[in-house]
């Protein structure tokens, strides 16, 4: 198991990273289109600081928190939309509020007693949970922002708390869409950025997954579609997990379209 310093480092330097790709931009990239239909790039930050915020909530006065989630429940379809929207500011601005409020979740989370569950939406985790999610949310919204700025990022080891967040919510994903939780295990064996293998799962099972970890965390967290990607699917629990699979909180994504000419592929029988 990952301890929350190194997890509290990943996210920092993920944040970082996403922080320099738009620290430099003119205010006109700012409003660059993202895949997300509606978001621009300034919407992207804005949600990961509007998130970060409602974390340090949930970190540092559940009361508050709840009451904020029962508002925004009232809402479901909208409210994600609604937190980008209410964070919005000039870039500058933005940027500033961002690294404030994700350094004080940081140091939040460090607080933390052991064992402590906190609140979150339909479901309580540990601190170190929030912070792997946390780096989840910011390598995804992060893969929108480089999407849009037509750049290509490198693939780093920091994609394993990606990788394991997405094997560890197979569940999650069918529940989300409305299906039965499988029974089956899936062993899921993955390429990491360095060529090493990613293992999750038991060894011995007919349900599998292989490919490139990168490949696994876009498909988890819904930021390409299956078909565009090398992952192969073994037996008929793995081969519908691929087709469900979101490791982040809330109703399904609708996920993206398949890129122009893609043909579907990824199972073996």
């Amino acid at each position: 198991m990952v301890d929350l310093e190194t997890l509290l480092v990943d996210l920092a330097d993920e944040s970082a990273e996403l922080d320099a790709l738009v620290a430099p931009l003119p205010v006109a990239d700012w409003a660059r289109p993202t895949p997300a239909p509606g978001w621009t790039v300034a919407h992207q930050i804005a949600h990961l600081a509007w998130t970060d915020q409602v974390s340090l909530l949930a970190a540092t006065d559940p009361d508050a928190f709840y009451r904020t989630a029962a508002a925004l429940a009232e809402e479901p379809d909208t409210f994600v939309d609604r937190g980008a929207e209410e964070f919005l500011a000039p870039p500058a601005e933005l940027l500033s509020r961002w690294r404030a409020v994700r350094e004080g979740l940081a140091t939040a989370l460090r607080q933390v007693p052991a064992g402590e569950k906190l609140p979150w939406y339909g479901t309580r985790m540990s601190a170190t949970s929030m912070a792997t999610a946390r780096i989840m949310e910011t390598w995804a919204h992060g893969q929108d922002v480089a999407d849009a700025l037509g750049v290509a990022r490198t693939p780093t080891a920091r994609l394993r708390n990606v990788a394991h967040l997405g094997f560890r919510t197979l569940g999650h994903g069918f529940a989300t869409h409305g299906r039965a939780e499988p029974t089956a295990p899936v062993r899921v064996d993955l390429v990491a950025p360095d060529g090493a293998t990613w293992s999750y799962g038991p060894a011995d099972v007919v349900d599998r997954v292989t490919g490139p970890a990168l490949d696994f965390c876009l498909l988890v967290t819904q930021r390409r579609h299956r078909a565009d990607l090398a992952l192969l699917a073994t037996g008929p629990v793995a081969d519908e997990w691929l087709n469900v699979a979101q490791a982040f909180a809330g109703p399904p994504g609708a996920g993206r379209e398949p890129a122009a000419g893609s043909v579907p592929r990824g199972t073996a029988t």
